[in-house]
């Protein structure tokens, strides 16, 4: 089982082109902490969970404009993958490695 605790540097492939993000992500019993900072400013992680390699949380964007996203991904070691859902403009794949 891979651990999700931790800082990651991530990519989201967006309309915008990559967006580069920092996570500092923590799971304690079952439920994930954490925040997002990058270009769109830095927001808390909501909802998270974590359960085995698997991981999911929403956070609320607040720039360039306000938009609330849903991430769901796999751990596999030190590397992440997943998809970043959003309100209205679809879903996109995001990638990240350990830092």
């Amino acid at each position: 089982m891979a651990s999700i605790d931790g800082n990651w540097d991530v990519t989201v492939n967006s309309p915008m082109g990559a967006q580069n993000i920092k996570m500092m992500l923590k799971a304690e019993g079952g439920t994930l902490t954490g925040t997002l900072a990058g270009a769109m400013g830095s927001t808390e992680v909501t909802n998270g969970a974590a359960d085995g390699d698997t991981f999911s949380f929403e956070a609320k964007i607040t720039e360039p404009f306000a938009i609330n996203i849903s991430v769901a991904g796999t751990v596999d070691g030190d590397a992440l993958s997943g998809q970043v859902k959003t309100q209205g403009f679809g879903a996109f794949p995001m990638k990240g490695v350990r830092a």
